[in-house]
């Protein structure tokens, strides 16, 4: 089937995981210490940062007509009340490349990375940091407000109180047999959507302390994907409320909202109350910051299920992608049908992926997911838009360049880009 014109078919991309040399970032610094859980810097990238027009035009050439895509802060803003207006002009002539090639720009203003200033200022467990987003919120709309429909304010807001959880269960499984963290390890990875090395982060943990002292003033610097404490939980939300508020000041015609991490929680029998905690601490307990807001960003990649005891294992002989997650697309129909539950403005997918070697696995799940996709608007929930994670084979975080959840392989000796089958057959569901 094709989606209806208007409906936004594209995909995704995070500033630090495609463009390169982000330099003045939390993760450029922590990336190069000596004790790093990084498995490699992120270097050039994927070089977007210069090779974006050429991107931009691969997608429209396949049919695309959405890319969501991040500005970064610690580009606009390098140091604490600084900016660079060379930088903000550079994002401007991404945003007209899109719409040169009939694409719509759906920005993000800040994708997990922040300038490392901030996070010497106390990161996202200070209150200071909600007048620092929404001033780097009103600089941006300033100059680029009158080019765009669509602002996400932050990534994954909820991933910080993903992390903590994950962290306590892995430091449980660690200390409950030394000999199972490896084990431990991968099946916590397994469980969040972001690539993270949990095990090399507990081994560094007294190195990290001393090189993070130094390059932040804090042994345990808040950047945006730590574990959260529940009052860092509502200042990131309050933060997305003041830049909102910022950006409707401004140009209130802009559509504005926020994308969240979401699990498909299933409850096997007995793991009722589990799965609806779960839910609760996942998306229900945000509904008062974001019941105003225009559209929410759904990013799902796969299903959690739970047993009488709690969180459960995949399913025995399940296929398991790169990042070890379970490949289910139908999880994201399930989200969708969920949140909808709750949420009454706009919905829009802004991340559903997956990282595999074998792009026909692609095909075959976003062949799935979309099929969710078009039932889910067929029963008139007011779903918008469909953006797949990602565009290029990026930089996935800790996990460096292994993982490959793109759209588009890119030869990192040479830059050359080739697209997969995956690409045009995403296209295809463009009337």
């Amino acid at each position: 089937m094709a989606f209806t014109k208007g409906f936004l078919i594209g995909a995704a991309t995070a500033a630090h995981q495609v463009e390169g040399n982000n330099r003045n970032s939390d993760y450029w610094i922590q990336e190069h210490l000596p004790h790093s859980s990084f498995i490699e810097p992120s270097g050039e990238a994927c070089d977007h940062y210069h090779r974006y027009e050429e991107d931009i035009k691969l997608m429209a050439a396949a049919g695309l007509n959405a890319y969501r895509f991040s500005v970064e802060w610690a580009r606009i803003e390098p140091e604490e009340g600084q900016f660079d207006e060379r930088e903000i002009e550079h994002y401007r002539d991404v945003i007209r490349c899109c719409r040169a090639n009939g694409i719509e720009p759906i920005v993000t203003l800040m994708h997990f990375t922040s300038p490392a200033w901030l996070i010497r200022k106390g990161g996202w467990e200070a209150e200071s940091t909600i007048g620092y987003f929404r001033r780097y919120a009103a600089y941006v709309t300033e100059k680029l407000g009158a080019e765009l429909n669509y602002i996400c304010t932050i990534n994954e807001a909820n991933m910080g109180l993903q992390l903590a959880a994950i962290s306590r269960r892995f430091r449980l499984m660690a200390e409950q047999a030394a000999k199972s963290a490896d084990s431990g390890a991968k099946k916590a990875e397994g469980t969040v959507q972001v690539g993270m090395n949990f095990k090399k982060m507990m081994e560094n943990m007294k190195f990290a302390a001393i090189e993070n002292n130094q390059a932040f003033g804090t042994p345990q610097p808040q950047i945006f994907v730590s574990s959260r404490t529940p009052e860092g939980d509502a200042l990131v939300f309050r933060a997305h409320q003041a830049a909102k508020e910022a950006i409707k000041a401004l140009y209130p015609d802009i559509r504005v909202g926020i994308t969240l991490s979401l699990h498909d929680l299933q409850a096997m029998p007995g793991g009722e109350s589990y799965a609806e905690a779960a839910w609760d601490e996942e998306f229900r307990h945000y509904l008062p910051f974001i019941a105003d807001d225009d559209f929410l960003g759904v990013q799902n990649y796969t299903r959690t299920q739970y047993g009488p005891a709690g969180q459960l294992p995949c399913p025995e002989g399940a296929e398991l992608t790169q990042m070890d997650y379970e490949f289910y697309p139908e999880a994201l129909e399930h989200v969708i049908r969920r949140v909808a539950e709750d949420f009454k403005g706009d919905l829009i997918v802004t991340e559903n992926g997956i990282a595999v070697s074998d792009d026909s696995r692609r095909v075959e799940f976003v062949r799935r997911a979309l099929a969710g996709v078009e039932s889910c608007v067929k029963d008139g929930i007011p779903l918008k838009g469909y953006m797949y994670w990602s565009l290029l084979d990026n930089f996935e975080w800790q996990k460096g360049f292994s993982m490959t959840f793109g759209l588009i392989a890119v030869d990192r000796t040479t830059q050359t880009r080739t697209p997969k089958e995956s690409l045009a057959f995403l296209g295809s569901y463009r009337k």
